[in-house]
């Protein structure tokens, strides 16, 4: 499997919402460890170790971009 990097959410609007609200009363740090334990359930909801890698790799390149 290969990731995906299309937009393949329904209703993302709904969604980025959804994750604004619950980040909306936390701290800096508070949020981070949010957003810590989110990206481990759902790295464990993946479970393949292939397109984890390509994730890696895609958010690496993101961040160095200009």
């Amino acid at each position: 499997m290969d990731l995906i990097l299309t937009s393949n959410i329904d209703d993302g609007d709904g969604f980025y919402d959804e994750l604004l609200t619950a980040h909306a009363d936390l701290s800096k740090d508070e949020s981070d460890a949010y957003n810590a334990r989110l990206i481990l359930i759902l790295c464990n909801h993946i479970g393949d170790r292939q397109v984890l890698r390509q994730a890696l790799a895609a958010a690496s390149a993101e961040a160095s971009a200009p």
